[in-house]
């Protein structure tokens, strides 16, 4: 038997910051390919304490639903999941290669295949693009539209901008959208000045964050100036110094991040069958957010 355990931050102060977990937990349960699949959290219940206890498989992977390798994944998680042969170098990573580790909880006697964070998987620059189509409503968006990327940022974990670099440059390769940048709350280049930093009318702002909470909902509109109160609500598109922004909110709500775990726990040798392909295909019209006003994306900018 073989279980998965999705491992998050949640919040004792944000009731919906465990929705995504719940959610994409249900899309991997409908597939068939775990026999357990449980949810664990760092400030909620259930608790990663316990989690991998109360399983019946004997080989058990463990993906944890973070953007970046750091304090949650290199340390917090394994010590509360008591995985006692863990050692950072066993990821053999710069800050966004980590693969798995396979380690033994003796205690119960199961295999655990320990994965990296979800948000430096290759398959997370898709879940990018498409959470910019689910919020223009736009398939085919990119020509004259400008794509911002963006991430906490920190001087206290490097690896935090590493992730949002990364994945902004693999966009970049695509050359699909007119210009993508990098942009981050606490270090330069900053989000307050998204319009500094594109000549596009249109631009579309994703950022790099697992849910929906104090700083994509709050701090990130009114820093880039969407409004001047985020509990007034912003326009999607609205109108800032000239252009467009197409503000998407947290890319851990878009559906396709659970073909990210999937991709992981695959990556560590689950044998899924055909479920990535069936969650690729059921997600792949990703409704995400709508937009709330009629201007196309792109209209004027690339003409």
């Amino acid at each position: 038997m073989q279980a998965l355990v999705i491992a998050a931050h949640g919040s004792h102060l944000n009731p919906d910051a465990s929705d995504p977990t719940y959610a994409h937990a249900d899309t991997v349960r409908e597939t068939g390919a775990f026999d357990e699949v449980r949810e664990a959290f760092w400030k909620e219940e259930p608790h990663f304490r316990e989690v991998i206890r109360t399983l019946e498989s004997d080989e058990v992977f463990v993906v944890p639903l973070f953007i970046s390798e750091g304090y949650f994944t290199e340390q917090v998680i394994p010590r509360e999941l008591r995985l006692e042969e863990w050692d950072p170098e066993k990821w053999d990573s710069d800050g966004t290669d980590a693969s798995q580790a396979t380690l033994e909880a003796t205690d119960v006697g199961k295999t655990i295949h320990y994965c990296g964070p979800v948000g430096t998987h290759d398959a997370m620059t898709d879940v990018i693009v498409q959470r910019a189509e689910s919020v223009t409503e736009d398939p085919n968006v990119g020509e004259g539209v400008g794509l911002a990327v963006v991430g906490h940022g920190t001087e206290r974990n490097e690896n935090s901008a590493k992730a949002v670099e990364y994945h902004t440059e693999r966009i970049r390769e695509q050359d699909r959208f007119d210009e993508v940048e990098a942009l981050f709350m606490d270090e330069e280049p900053e989000v307050d000045d998204v319009t500094e930093f594109f000549e596009s009318e249109d631009v579309v702002v994703v950022p790099l964050f697992i849910a929906d909470g104090y700083h994509t909902q709050e701090d990130i509109p009114e820093d880039m100036g969407l409004t001047e109160d985020y509990r007034l609500g912003w326009n999607v598109p609205a109108d800032v110094d000239g252009h467009r922004i197409w503000y998407a909110g947290a890319v851990g709500t878009e559906d396709l991040m659970a073909d990210v775990i999937l991709e992981r726990a695959a990556d560590a040798g689950a044998d899924l069958g055909d479920a990535i392909e069936r969650v690729r295909a059921a997600t792949a019209a990703g409704t995400g957010d709508e937009p709330r006003s009629e201007p196309e994306p792109g209209a004027g900018a690339g003409d």
